[in-house]
């Protein structure tokens, strides 16, 4: 996909600081813990986490965005949609954890905010990422010998394991990051969504992940927005967020967002998101996606 990737580039001696995890003054106020929150849990496995229901839901559900920056002048939102959009193939193809995908994305997106890449060595950034990601989720590594050769040898074993310690250091080592996935997965169970909507609603989700705009959305909003879209999209009854979590105008801006990543569809360099969910396994979603947002309709095809 991109070529000649090596270690990356020296960095400038003024580059800013991490910026994936703000300080207390940056961090969101807390909000209430909504009503049925034990029992959400439970509904999620986590029977033995009730006790810690209310700690459990400010972590995941507070989680801050990363700060709204632009890209470095080298990397184009284009650029980064391939990077994102052939994480998913090497993530799939690998059977890795959901939530590893996201923290790579977070990661990538972190990192980008930092540090000034190179473009043809963006692929190796993503590839690191994804390789960090896996030591933060995953119970069984990929090889780093395996992770090169899906690189189309672009890179060799050495220089992964040299971009992993500068995202480490640059990042110092503040890798924790509740993803979207959990909250959506809260979030579901909150609202009693049945498997039809939650799984559109992961299909928005993950389609935000190519879009720039969607780094700086709060992980527990996007997961939101993405609900409720589903929701109104099946004409399911309820709106599928708690309504003091989130009001309409915080979830408005992030909607359209995502039903336009819905239409435009398998385009160039952002295909594997629509062929991923194009399968049986997962009913079709992306075939009748598009359709339920252009004709609503009382449920899908």
């Amino acid at each position: 996909m991109l070529s000649q990737a090596a270690s990356f580039g020296p960095e400038p001696a003024s580059a800013p600081a991490p910026a994936n995890v703000p300080g207390p003054a940056g961090r969101p106020a807390a909000r209430r813990a909504p009503p049925g929150l034990e029992a959400a849990l439970s509904a999620l496995g986590l029977q033995g986490e009730r006790e810690y229901a209310g700690d459990i839901f400010a972590e995941v559900m507070v989680c801050p965005a990363l700060p709204q920056m632009p890209l470095p002048r080298t990397v184009t939102p284009e650029m980064r949609a391939l990077v994102v959009d052939w994480l998913v193939q090497v993530h799939e193809y690998l059977g890795l954890a959901g939530d590893t995908l996201y923290l790579a994305v977070h990661l990538l997106d972190s990192y980008l905010r930092s540090s000034r890449v190179r473009l043809h060595r963006l692929q190796l950034l993503g590839m690191a990422c994804l390789f960090v990601a896996c030591k933060m989720e995953e119970c069984v590594l990929p090889e780093p010998a395996s992770l090169c050769l899906l690189g189309a040898g672009s890179f060799s074993q050495a220089e992964l394991l040299r971009a992993e310690r500068r995202i480490l250091s640059r990042l110092d080592f503040r890798l924790h990051h509740p993803g979207p996935l959990l909250c959506l997965e809260l979030l579901a169970a909150l609202a009693g969504s049945d498997p039809q909507v939650t799984l559109l609603a992961t299909y928005f989700l993950e389609l935000s992940l190519l879009e720039v705009e969607a780094a700086g959305w709060e992980p527990g909003r996007c997961a939101a927005a993405a609900l409720s879209l589903a929701h109104r999209v099946l004409h399911v009854a309820g709106s599928g967020v708690e309504p003091a979590l989130y009001s309409p105008a915080e979830l408005d801006p992030l909607e359209p967002c995502m039903a336009r990543a819905v239409l435009r569809g398998p385009a160039p360099g952002r295909a594997a998101i629509f062929l991923k969910y194009a399968r049986p396994q997962r009913r079709c979603t992306s075939f009748f996606a598009a359709r339920l947002l252009c004709c609503p309709q009382p449920g899908p095809p």
